[in-house]
């Protein structure tokens, strides 16, 4: 069978998501305001990110916020939810894209702020808007294998800086109209943090069962999107296509082992309107099962699955059907089943 795994896991739930959403907003209206001069010497629209990506807004961090203090809020919460002390966790996993710094890990400040136990292993995994299911994957791995008892899986991302130096960039009177396409995902992107808690099933009969799924990667396509701190350039045309065509081919491998055709929930990585319609056309998804939020908070990278998840979990009942799906540049893509 092609590809690089099919895992799953008999003891393993997840216990809590939960999410810290920034207090600032940036709407589309705004940003393209800021670009007005752009649009008009390329002869774009002028409400280019509503009619194209659907994005309506996205949130930002005020002066008085920042991802890190969000993101260990919310590890907070998630545990206080999932009813597990700090010193119990044997496992934090960071999956942030946005980092201030490369050394030391994000992790570390993370476990710090959260009171976590020394015996606690602590690192970043990073791997574009997959690291949070990719996350969760490595801990139930190590939750079924005996070696912990809980995780904690956290994200925290900061969009603000790259849109503020990509619409700099954009106004440049040599930016062509291909150099501004190339930048555009950049515009999308929006602010937000997560966190999850994972524990052994026998131990939590009330937790939700992670019961495994798949990943995939087509790494051909390694330079179709790279983003650093100075912006993100994407050939969007061809990363879409090639992830259309990974997701069909994973989609597929995975008939033989998953009934995924009757999900009660799909819970995507948010980029735009046009990603999640090729998605739901490509795989013959239900339309009405498949939540969106990037029109109100845009890409949030790896956090936008949590955060989707956070807002849908109130109206599933046990035993419901959920499935995780996701793609990152590169391109990889990943699913992952609960029963709720």
């Amino acid at each position: 069978m092609p590809g690089n795994a099919t895992t799953r896991f008999a003891n393993v739930a997840l216990l809590s998501v939960t999410s810290r959403l920034p207090s600032g907003v940036r709407t589309s209206a705004d940003v393209q305001r800021r670009l007005a001069p752009a649009l008009r010497r390329l002869r774009l629209p002028s409400s280019l990110l509503q009619r194209v990506a659907g994005v309506r807004e996205r949130r930002a961090w005020t002066a008085d916020e920042d991802s890190d203090t969000a993101t260990i809020a919310a590890g907070h919460e998630a545990l206080a939810a999932a009813g597990v002390d700090a010193a119990d966790v044997g496992l934090l996993i960071n999956t942030s894209v946005t980092r201030k710094h490369l050394e030391p890990s994000v992790a570390v400040r993370l476990h710090h702020g959260l009171g976590l136990p020394s015996s606690a292993v602590n690192f970043d995994v990073a791997n574009a808007c997959l690291g949070f299911i990719n996350g969760m994957s490595l801990a139930a791995g190590m939750i079924e294998s005996g070696q912990i008892r809980h995780a904690v899986i956290v994200n925290g991302e900061d969009a603000d800086l790259i849109h503020d130096r990509t619409i700099s960039r954009l106004l440049r009177e040599d930016v062509g109209r291909e150099d501004f396409m190339q930048e555009f995902a950049s515009l999308t992107l929006g602010s937000g943090s997560a966190a999850a808690v994972l524990g052994r099933a026998d131990e939590h009969p009330e937790g939700h069962r992670v019961l495994g799924g798949v990943t995939r990667a087509a790494t051909r396509f390694h330079d179709l999107c790279v983003g650093s701190t100075e912006g993100m350039f994407t050939d969007a045309k061809a990363l879409l296509d090639g992830g259309l065509e990974l997701v069909v081919d994973a989609w597929k491998d995975a008939v033989a082992d998953w009934d995924w055709a009757a999900m009660d929930r799909y819970v995507t990585h948010q980029v735009s309107r046009v990603h999640t319609d090729a998605i739901v056309e490509a795989v013959g998804l239900d339309r009405a099962k498949v939540p969106t939020t990037f029109p109100r908070y845009g890409n949030v990278g790896p956090a936008s699955v949590p955060i989707t998840l956070v807002e849908e979990q109130d109206t599933l009942s046990r035993g419901d059907r959920v499935l995780l799906m996701g793609v990152g540049s590169g391109i990889n893509t990943a699913m992952m089943e609960l029963a709720w």
